[in-house]
């Protein structure tokens, strides 16, 4: 994102490269850290937070003073974080829930209304795939991931762009974890229906920015390329063959995701970063 240009005078040279970058990073760095505050005290949900990219999230926003309700199925994960978490600026608060069944998120937010006021961001994380070629798919499995992938977000989209109206919030975020499955066709065949979802992130993505433009309300879908955490194995591919697929093709780290996820939250209130793909480099 671009900053405000400041010209400094070097006396009979020009600036080593190096020395220049170095100034350019103290500036992004110094200025995410002033946009940041604004979000001190408020709160995030983030769903999938028990593992890779949705607990990195959350321990940093939770970093930032931000409070943080953490969601998934495995408690025992999201208890321990919030135990190694206390003493930091913000505070996590832990929450069992089912995403795929209805009533489950709909008692979240509102138990999150009665304990916290609402949601200022939502990060929807929460995705799995079962890989499995489109002929040799069952039904059970579109459904499945469907209901995650899709239907869960949108419902906890809704849920929270009403917590924000309600309380006349209006510069909330609202944060798409998708995939580079969602903007292109893999060589994988097994990927396909999968990939399916996640495009149909990217239109309700770029759907829900209409939805809300006459607000302050902000969309962003983040796309990564292949992450190094639980997913490959999450998704039915043995510890063997997650070892070998890391080792074969480059890969990012949860954190990078995050660190993106900061700087688009720390952008001006008036500044909608709408998609933003994040890809290993040397990536075909």
């Amino acid at each position: 994102m671009p900053l405000p240009q400041q010209r400094m005078l070097y006396v009979g040279r020009q600036p080593p490269r190096e020395e220049e970058h170095k100034i350019r990073h103290h500036k992004t760095s110094a200025w995410i850290v002033v946009e940041m505050k604004r979000w001190a005290g408020r709160v995030a949900l983030v769903t999938g937070a028990s593992a890779g990219i949705g607990a990195s999230v959350a321990r940093r926003l939770v970093a930032e003073g931000m409070k943080v309700v953490a969601v998934a199925r495995r408690i025992d994960r999201l208890q321990a974080m919030g135990n190694e978490l206390k003493g930091k600026p913000g505070t996590l608060i832990p929450i069992k829930c089912d995403l795929t069944k209805d009533d489950q998120v709909l008692s979240m937010f509102a138990q999150i209304k009665r304990d916290l006021g609402g949601v200022d961001v939502c990060v929807n994380n929460a995705g799995f795939c079962i890989p499995n070629d489109l002929l040799k798919g069952s039904p059970k499995e579109w459904r499945d991931m469907l209901d995650l992938n899709v239907v869960a977000l949108c419902l906890c989209t809704r849920e929270a762009v009403a917590s924000m109206r309600e309380r006349g919030v209006d510069d909330g975020h609202i944060f798409h974890i998708n995939s580079i499955g969602g903007h292109r066709v893999s060589n994988n065949t097994s990927l396909n229906f999968y990939s399916g979802t996640k495009h149909m992130v990217t239109m309700l993505t770029e759907a829900l920015r209409r939805e809300l433009k006459t607000s302050n309300i902000r969309i962003t879908s983040i796309s990564p390329g292949l992450v190094e955490t639980e997913f490959v194995i999450s998704s039915g591919f043995s510890e063997e063959m997650s070892k070998q697929i890391y080792s074969k093709m480059p890969s990012i780290q949860a954190d990078d995701i995050t660190n993106t996820l900061i700087h688009v939250l720390s952008a001006p209130p008036n500044v909608q970063v709408h998609e933003v793909i994040v890809i290993p480099t040397k990536t075909d």
